[in-house]
């Protein structure tokens, strides 16, 4: 067989064979949707994977979600098939590993909501349909009665309700009051507990500008 006609032949192979642009092992978990990959030329990889979002840790189901993941690849070989670059610098992409996808298996486990404003790809629609079956046999978060999705819970919003959990701690100082779910609601100066909103608001706190509790 002459080159040129071999060339041609080659590149559909590429082009339908999967191509992964790493492997390496999984050192970290951060979350369910979070991990770090270390490769073989020593070099960390924060991967943030594609197309699902995963409950926040400290939403119900969060922890659920970040031990399901670690059961299946934390301190295992994975592939990464890399599809972008998130604005934190991370690789966003589908994780494998024994040719079953990390991406797809939590949403089959119900510990996964579709991220439709980010799964462009053909088969989103496919993972539409993982996620339509794990609802209806009430799997993982989907059997909780009323579940919000993660976008919400950052957001603080919860179908138009404050996505709180537990007491809110005030700020002695600033005289600020924070949800559970804050980054600052246990700071040196909250040491403050207020048991609802508008017990905070009438002893002289105001709401967090971060968290909007």
């Amino acid at each position: 067989m002459q080159l040129k006609s071999i060339i041609p032949l080659l590149i559909l192979l590429l082009l339908a064979s999967p191509c992964f642009a790493f492997q390496g092992k999984c050192v970290g978990v951060a979350d369910g949707d979070t991990i770090t990959v270390l490769t073989v030329d020593n070099v960390q990889h924060k991967i943030r994977l594609y197309g699902i979002d995963c409950p926040e840790k400290r939403q119900d189901f969060g922890q659920k979600a970040k031990q399901f993941t670690s059961d299946m690849v934390f301190g295992k070989v994975v592939d990464v098939e890399a599809i972008d670059t998130d604005r934190y610098g991370r690789t966003v992409g589908i994780v494998s590993i024994n040719g079953q996808s990390l991406n797809e298996e939590l949403l089959k486990a119900g510990y996964s909501w579709v991220y439709n404003q980010y799964c462009k790809k053909p088969f989103c629609d496919q993972w539409g349909l993982l996620q339509q079956q794990a609802q209806a046999n009430k799997k993982g978060l989907w059997a909780h009665p009323n579940p919000v999705a993660p976008w919400d819970f950052r957001r603080g919003d919860s179908k138009g309700q404050q996505a709180v959990i537990g007491p809110l701690h005030g700020n002695t100082s600033s005289k600020v009051f924070h949800a559970s779910s804050c980054r600052h609601y246990n700071c040196s100066n909250c040491t403050v507990v207020l048991n609802d909103r508008g017990k905070a608001v009438a002893a002289g706190y105001r709401p967090c500008g971060v968290c909007k509790p």
